[in-house]
């Protein structure tokens, strides 16, 4: 397995983040984590990640249980893609060095960059569309560039593993189906990363995601391949509302019910 959660608990005071968790990523999978706010998804990632202590239960990625191995080193192998990674570049930095950058997990990189560094980062640029960017600042780029060099530069440490939390949040309809087909010509390669892909929308999962985890209020409601696992009775208790998903062309969308107008307040004016 590329990753294995059993019984995974977090909990801080009275508030119990993760419930119970059991989750595995096998070779050749490619998941998407699907919950409301609230759900435990961000709180996932972190643990996964090595950046939250688990109450109890166990977390190996890669082989290599939390605990019993330096985490450290382990995120070196575990891409991951985040809008908190995104806030910390600095904006004069070029998209090159940032993409060096994640060979080391460093932010603002700094010291001598080795040649076979800078010839693996261009490759990669090429790899992720991406390779007229390579000298141009942070602060210039669009927020699609930016997530092709986010991944780039987590694809430069070779990870089995990559994680995406919400690439698609700041991307306008264009960009965000510009960004899904590259994604689905990435998770295509040979030799690809598994993939773990976070959302809050359906309309994201593209046919690449193979695999579903629906979480609803810290525990797992729901995982298994995407075909049996989304579906309008697992969706609608996950969001815990009456809902329809509907798929076509491969794609999906949710119909959702209008909302009750408050006492006082007409159905159709906005408020």
């Amino acid at each position: 397995m590329i990753l294995s959660v059993r019984d995974l608990t977090i909990q801080r005071g009275p508030v119990r983040i993760l419930d119970r968790l059991t989750w595995s990523v096998a070779p050749g999978q490619h998941w998407v984590i699907l919950g409301a706010n609230g759900s435990g998804k961000t709180s996932l990632l972190s643990a996964l990640t090595g950046y939250l202590s688990p109450t109890s239960g166990d977390i190996t990625v890669l082989g290599q249980t939390f605990g019993e191995s330096d985490w450290r080193d382990l995120r070196t192998r575990v891409g991951l893609v985040s809008s908190s990674i995104r806030q910390m570049i600095p904006d004069h930095e070029p998209a090159l060095t940032t993409v060096i950058s994640g060979r080391y997990a460093m932010i603002d990189f700094w010291g001598r960059i080795k040649s076979a560094d800078r010839t693996t980062a261009q490759r990669l640029l090429v790899q992720v569309e991406a390779k007229n960017l390579a000298s141009r600042p942070w602060g210039v780029l669009s927020q699609g560039e930016r997530q092709r060099i986010l991944i780039a530069r987590a694809l430069m440490a070779r990870p089995p593993l990559l994680i995406l939390d919400e690439p698609c949040a700041g991307l306008d309809p264009l960009a965000r189906e510009n960004f899904l087909a590259f994604l689905h010509r990435l998770g295509t390669q040979r030799r690809a990363p598994a993939l773990i892909f976070v959302t809050h929308h359906v309309e994201e999962i593209i046919p690449l995601f193979t695999h579903t985890l629906l979480l609803r209020a810290g525990r797992l409601h729901a995982a298994g391949a995407t075909a049996r696992t989304l579906t309008t009775r697992h969706l609608a208790a996950t969001f815990d509302t009456p809902l329809r998903l509907r798929r076509r062309a491969a794609r999906y969308t949710l119909a959702v019910p209008p909302a009750v107008a408050p006492p006082g307040i007409e159905p159709g004016f906005a408020v």
